[in-house]
């Protein structure tokens, strides 16, 4: 294992916060045509406007998606060439709505580093992840795990 590796240098603790996008109509209807998710939440603007919500919502899996762009995004060079893989994804929860028009961002904390001498990179990050909504609402919460050299 080399002693100059990217892994080396991820601290517990370490925490990290993106810039902003908002979740436009296009999005959207481009999320439901890729996915063939045209469920009436995300799609159907007079059903939805009765419903609890009042408007359609964001595929979850969109924001998602969204939010591992910001976290590219935000990498630094050396990180980007330091990743081996996407390992994983535990404990995701949708907690809040998030609507055409909404900003979002992505807060991250290290919660672990684990060494895996037998795989392809040095080791494994868990990372806990939040995407917050401009207001502050927690939008998602779960904790991802990238394989790291």
């Amino acid at each position: 294992m080399s002693d100059d590796s990217y892994f080396e240098t991820v601290e517990g603790g370490a925490t990290d916060e993106t810039g902003g996008r908002t979740i436009t109509e296009a999005d959207v209807v481009n999320f439901a045509g890729v996915s063939g998710d045209f469920n009436h939440l995300h799609t159907d603007d007079v059903r939805m406007a009765d419903s609890e919500f009042g408007e359609r919502i964001a595929h979850g899996m969109l924001v998602l998606s969204i939010a591992t762009g910001l976290l590219w995004q935000n990498r630094p060079p050396e990180e980007r060439a330091a990743v081996v893989a996407f390992y994983g994804i535990d404990e995701l929860r949708f907690r809040a709505p998030v609507f055409i028009g909404d900003r979002i961002h992505v807060e991250t904390e290290v919660l672990e580093t684990k060494r895996k001498p037998d795989s392809a990179g040095t080791g494994t990050v868990r990372y806990g992840l939040e995407v917050l909504k401009q207001d502050g609402t927690v939008a998602i919460a779960c904790e991802t795990i990238s394989l790291l050299e």
